[in-house]
């Protein structure tokens, strides 16, 4: 691998230098992390629950890989490709020991110039700590379903153990001036664990889903451990401000004794360390996106979709299966706008991809269930020999497709019931020709960053998305260009490099 070997780390400062370190350990702490000593530009070191990278055993016994996907990769593959710096997860391959995968990512064809660190999980710990209390009690909660936690203490041990197992993978190969940024709420202890094995390095966290009010964090026996855990990191960064506020109320009710020297900004500080919160509104690549969109296996691919449609308006949803992406609520609304709205009858198409995730737990299936039992009422109900208004799919579609399909859609209807983000809505600004309507949740992300560009809604109330989608289809050409030029604009002002180098700006600013 070229750059830094995996799992090895460069040269600490000389014995003399050491010295002065374990000084100014003991010395007053700078605004914004780590110590008072003046550090160079040091690595990013990155931690996820995954690795950009996947390996798979085959059954000649031989490790394959795959590269993985998702906006953490894209944001963050070309900052390590530049800084040379190093990447720490799991690489989906539960029971198998850290010399075998170690070995397997050396081995790895056109493997990116930064170290890959593959921190090695059991399947029971895959069972406890991932499905368990990341999916089964953090998911639900932060995202305001407390009906479907599921607070077993067995995951939070779990939790507890791999984070640990986190931080010392960290540890182990972080240089002395590394910027470590951890990533998700799979790893909100990771901080805390480093600090007690002695690290001063500077340390962010970034919380890609929202962070819940203090009403429904109270309902965790462990909330008070996870939010002083996240007070160990010099940087957090949430999505919108409304998730920083909610995680500062935390704060305050957890940790009172942080806020007794706060900074005037309200931030607490802890142990003499300011911790420093900001909102980072994710994004995607734009003009990455943009390129790819306007590729000409996508045209063709755009003009049979629309040569299938006719006259027919295409409204697209494009969700992963979770309760928490509104489909069943988007269903109903659609539904209404056909019972209210006879024109709408035979003139749209809703064609709704769900993309397979986390099928095995429970709660999943049953959303599954109830989005396939609503798609055969409405097809029932308003379907014709000529006609059917609900397209469902149950699959993933390639890269090509979907640029094919923001592309040929006239109406993105976007419904998650909370959201941290929301980058479909950001694809299709990108994506579509200019003459689309985004309808979008208004507990979604991105909300605040399109305000009058989407239509809002409640997805929760159907007659919010009913009127919604009628004014889609009434909405005239010109009203509906403008709406997208604004939207793609504020897309492209803002895209995930912008994301990157504002949280790194914060990040930087010790030493």
């Amino acid at each position: 691998m070229s750059g830094t070997p995996s799992g090895a780390r460069r040269a600490r400062p000389s014995s003399r230098s050491r010295r002065r370190g374990w000084e100014r350990r003991l010395a007053p702490l700078s605004p914004f992390g780590g110590s008072n000593r003046r550090r160079g530009a040091g690595r990013l070191s990155i931690a996820s629950n995954r690795l950009p990278v996947t390996l798979e055993c085959g059954q000649d016994g031989e490790w394959r890989t795959s590269s993985a996907s998702g906006g953490l990769v894209t944001a963050m593959d070309p900052v390590l490709r530049s800084r040379k710096g190093s990447w720490t997860g799991w690489v989906g391959a539960p029971d198998a020991g850290q010399e075998v995968l170690s070995r397997a990512l050396a081995r790895t064809p056109d493997r990116p110039p930064y170290s890959l660190q593959a921190v090695p999980l059991t399947a029971q710990e895959e069972d406890l700590f991932y499905r368990g209390f990341a999916n089964e009690v953090l998911w639900p909660l932060f995202h305001g379903f407390p009906d479907r936690w599921n607070p077993e203490p067995r995951y939070w041990e779990a939790y507890r153990a791999v984070n640990r197992r986190f931080a010392r993978s960290l540890a182990s190969t972080a240089d002395w001036d590394d910027l470590i940024w951890v990533h998700d709420y799979h790893l909100m202890l990771t901080g805390k664990e480093l600090r007690a094995l002695g690290s001063d390095h500077r340390l962010a966290f970034f919380l890609h889903i929202p962070f819940p009010p203090l009403h429904l964090l109270e309902r965790m026996p462990w909330a008070g451990e996870l939010v002083e855990a996240l007070c160990h990191f010099d940087l957090l960064g949430f999505q919108t401000r409304g998730s920083q506020s909610n995680y500062l109320d935390a704060a305050r009710a957890f940790v009172p004794g942080a806020f007794s020297h706060g900074l005037a900004h309200g931030d607490p500080i802890l142990q003499g360390r300011a911790i420093r919160t900001g909102a980072f509104p994710i994004s995607i690549d734009s003009t990455e996106f943009s390129a790819a969109a306007h590729g000409p296996v996508v045209e063709a691919m755009e003009r049979e979709i629309r040569r299938s449609l006719g006259n027919q308006m295409l409204i697209l949803g494009v969700d992963r299966l979770d309760y928490s992406k509104g489909i069943p609520e988007k269903l109903r609304g659609f539904d209404l706008a056909l019972e209210r709205s006879p024109e709408l009858r035979g003139s749209v198409l809703l064609k709704q991809l769900v993309v397979p995730s986390r099928d095995q737990i429970p709660a999943y299936r049953k959303t599954k269930d109830e989005i396939e039992v609503l798609v055969r009422s409405i097809n029932q109900r308003w379907g014709t020999d000529a006609w059917q208004p609900v397209e469902y799919l149950y699959a993933s579609w390639s890269r090509s497709e979907l640029l094919a399909h923001y592309r040929a859609a006239d109406v993105a209807l976007v419904t998650p019931l909370n959201d941290g983000m929301n980058l479909v809505a950001k694809e299709y600004a990108v994506a579509n020709q200019g003459s689309g309507v985004i309808i979008l949740s208004a507990f979604a992300g991105a909300a605040a960053e399109f305000g009058f560009e989407a239509l809002l809604v409640d997805p929760s109330e159907p007659d919010s998305v009913a009127v919604a989608i009628l004014s889609a289809f009434q909405m005239p050409m010109r009203e509906r260009r403008a709406r997208m030029a604004r939207a793609g604009t504020t897309v492209r002002i803002q895209d995930v490099h912008g994301w990157v180098r504002d949280f790194l700006a914060e990040g930087m600013l010790a030493g």
